[in-house]
Parts: C-alpha cells; sequence; structure tokens
C-alpha cells in the first residue's frame, strides 16, 4: 500500500511540474492558481487511464504509432485538462506542440527516475543487510 501511495504521489507530482515547467517556458500557456489543482489532478488521472488505452488502441490497429503513445496520451490529458478544469488555458497550434512535448519528457522522465529512488528494491536491501 506504501508503495502504491509513493507512485501516486509520483504521478501526482510529475504531472504538476510538467505543468509548471510549460507555464514558465510557454507564453501561450496559462495557469490560473486557483484551478491548477483541479488541472493537475484532471491531468493526472486522464493520464493515467489513457495511457494503457491508446497504447492497446495503438498495437492493435496502428503499431507505428506505438512510439508515440506517451504524446497522444499527454496531448488528450492536456485537452480534457483545458475542457474540465478552468485552471488551464493553451493557446496556439505551436504551444499546444511544445506543451504536449514538454509535459511528456517531464512526467516521463520524472516517471521513470523517480522510482529508482523512492522505491528500491527492498528484499535486495534486507538481503544485503544480512549478509
Amino acid at each position: 500500500m506504501v508503495r502504491f501511495l509513493i507512485r501516486v504521489a509520483i504521478f501526482l507530482g510529475t504531472a504538476a511540474l510538467g505543468l509548471l515547467v510549460a507555464w514558465i517556458l510557454l507564453p501561450g500557456f496559462d495557469i490560473e492558481w486557483a484551478g491548477f489543482l483541479v488541472a493537475m489532478i484532471v491531468f493526472a488521472i486522464a493520464q493515467s487511464l489513457l495511457s494503457p488505452l491508446v497504447s492497446k488502441l495503438a498495437a492493435r490497429h496502428a503499431p507505428a504509432v506505438l512510439g508515440g503513445v506517451g504524446l497522444i496520451s499527454t496531448f488528450i490529458s492536456l485537452l480534457l485538462a483545458t475542457v474540465i478544469a478552468n485552471g488551464l488555458r493553451i493557446d496556439g497550434l505551436l504551444t499546444w506542440v511544445l506543451a504536449t512535448v514538454i509535459v511528456w519528457l517531464v512526467t516521463a522522465l520524472g516517471t521513470w527516475l523517480l522510482p529508482l529512488i523512492f522505491l528500491k528494491d527492498r528484499p535486495r536491501e534486507q538481503r544485503r543487510a544480512r549478509a
């Protein structure tokens, strides 16, 4: 249960960080602080639900798209977050493209690297401690 909660915290944290980095770097990417929490939660939930779905659909119908699954699910999640939450606004095609890439990159790196730090293999550590 603790590992699950750590993974949820990592996913929410990387979603927040990705949105903040895009907000800092892109002039057409606006976050209203009052709705930021809602936008972050909507984005994180949509991303976690859409990634496996888009991956499965791409594998079945368009295997060539499989490498872009993360980008596609990030774009759809950003779209849902802008529609559902009033705290996020993205203006212009270039901003949409760049925001998708930036948020995808930050969340991908975070969800890949942070578990290595916070979710170490505990049984292996315990075996080493006994030896």
